[in-house]
């Protein structure tokens, strides 16, 4: 194995063994919670403990952290290997090399703040700059989108699911003091769309594995 190919490796590696079993836990305690809900809703005890809304609520914040880390990851290679070390950035386009720097502690700053945020138009305002941010760095040269087929790529998939990862973050205060329980609705659709994207992801990254040439058989 190659160096390239050991760093193309570090995000899939990552996803496997954070994202997907943080997202089997998380399905199992929201499923916990609505069992519990509606069973105190119909009157009955509930055997199901309490806990098990906090413990959605903590386990799906390690999960949307876990979504944006290994997402700016995946986008930091290409944009490295590809761009900055490619066309040697530093010396040929100063600028840029130093945006693309300041666009990444941008984002990883603003995400941060989102989780310390209380305010609703703070926790707003610093979802919408995260979300900035993945957005711009994905735009950049050296991405491998497949934007001829949009509808079925691993980076397109990808960027929702970490835009909708920030967005559960951004209303998790409102979820919970909506008595009408729309928060509660729209995080339910959003956060199932969420899970077969993630279920996408895992199809379309062991599918541009191969299409970028990992697997290619040595030379003869």
């Amino acid at each position: 194995m190659t160096a390239e190919q050991f760093t193309l490796l570090i995000h899939p590696t990552l996803v496997v063994i954070s994202v997907f079993p943080l997202i089997g836990i998380v399905c199992y305690f929201a499923w916990e919670t609505r069992q519990r809900r509606l069973q105190i809703k119909a009157g009955e005890k509930s055997k199901i403990p309490p806990l098990v809304g906090k413990n959605h609520v903590e386990i799906g914040k390690w999960l949307s952290t876990a979504v944006v880390t290994v997402s700016l990851i995946g986008l930091a290679r290409p944009i490295i290997a590809k761009n900055i070390v490619k066309n040697t950035l530093w010396a040929t386009n100063t600028f840029q090399f130093i945006f693309l720097i300041l666009i990444f502690l941008f984002t990883i700053i603003t995400f941060i703040l989102l989780f310390r945020a209380r305010n609703k138009l703070w926790r707003g305002i610093f979802a919408t700059l995260s979300g900035m941010g993945v957005v711009i760095l994905g735009c950049q040269d050296g991405i491998f989108r497949r934007t001829n087929e949009w509808y079925w790529s691993h980076y397109y998939y990808g960027v929702i699911v970490t835009l909708l990862m920030i967005f559960s973050v951004a209303i998790i205060d409102d979820i919970y003091r909506d008595k009408s329980l729309q928060w509660r609705n729209i995080h339910i659709i959003l956060n199932c769309l969420a899970l077969l994207l993630f279920i996408g992801q895992g199809y379309t990254g062991a599918r541009d594995l191969f299409e970028i040439g990992l697997w290619s058989p040595p030379p003869s």
